[in-house]
């Protein structure tokens, strides 16, 4: 397995201005990642998405730093006003993008849920199943003649148990379309990591490593930092190897699965996020030499 660093590990030193997003390029490089992988393209002045993708690729070739996958949002229930495909038609847009930036991989959103308690009445998960599959489907269909394979992350709550996403990458049932499977996500559907990444491994096209502090469900609210899972627990973004996620444990499962691609740090601490990448990297470097 090869180590990169997301963008959204950083992007708190993109919003204070201090750094552009181009320049997270060299940090990724100096410390010493294999990859990079991006959130979307910010337009820069004067520019489109795509004219400033061309300048990222540029940027990357210049460190010999790979750009490993392009990670964007999308709803195939709620996006573009409720138009399922029209948000097709978006994120296929975006696999352009792609394209421009040349990764290998796309991870996008299916949905994050329905926005009203009337909008979802007598609608579970199972039920837009089917709309999902054939966004998906299509998006996969098109992404496959860029070459470009397209994944679904665990994430946004109502997508994020292990067995909806197994269920989703199933039901598409096409060799272009995986999963990214973010090892600290589960937590938040109040999944078992450990049991979670081995159920999703074997579909694995991308990997987040991420960690987080979990204070129990019957405990008081601990302050600033800290979320709600959707059964109540707390968690806080941790410095990976400082949490509780069992990072090690589920290194070793996708190893089992024969995963051998990129590991991403994603890093959601409280801590200064620069130190906090350092010190995830040399930690997550350590374990993959253990495993």
């Amino acid at each position: 397995m090869k180590l990169a660093l997301s963008t959204y590990s950083l992007h708190r030193l993109v919003g204070s201005g201090e750094y552009t997003h181009r320049d997270l390029i060299k940090i990724a490089k100096d410390i010493g990642f294999d990859a990079i992988e991006t959130t979307e393209i910010p337009k820069e002045e004067g520019l489109s998405i795509n004219e400033s993708a061309q300048l990222f690729r540029e940027e990357a070739d210049k460190y010999d730093l790979p750009i490993c996958n392009y990670t964007v949002g999308a709803d195939f229930i709620t996006g573009s006003d409720g138009d399922t495909e029209k948000e097709i038609e978006r994120v296929k847009a975006m696999v352009d993008t792609a394209a421009i930036l040349g990764v290998s991989g796309m991870r996008h959103d299916v949905t994050r849920g329905f926005k009203s308690k009337a909008d979802r009445t007598y609608k579970g998960f199972d039920n837009i199943l089917p709309i999902l599959a054939d966004a998906c489907r299509q998006v996969t269909e098109y992404a496959e003649t860029k070459g470009i394979k397209t994944m679904v992350e665990n994430h946004g709550y109502f997508a994020q148990d292990a067995d909806r996403v197994e269920k989703l990458v199933n039901t598409v049932a096409h060799d272009n379309f995986g999963l990214l499977v973010d090892m600290g996500n589960f937590l938040c559907a109040d999944d078992d990591p450990i049991k979670s990444v081995g159920k999703t491994a074997p579909y694995a096209f991308h990997v987040h490593a991420k960690d987080f502090h979990i204070k129990p469900a019957d405990s008081f609210y601990p302050g600033m930092g800290f979320m709600m899972t959707r059964g109540g627990t707390y968690i806080r973004g941790a410095i990976v190897g400082h949490g509780n996620v069992p990072v090690f444990q589920c290194l070793r499962a996708l190893k089992a699965a024969e995963y051998d691609g990129y590991v991403s740090i994603e890093f959601e601490g409280m801590e200064n996020c620069l130190d906090g990448v350092k010190i995830g990297y040399q930690n997550l470097r350590r374990m993959l030499e253990m495993i």
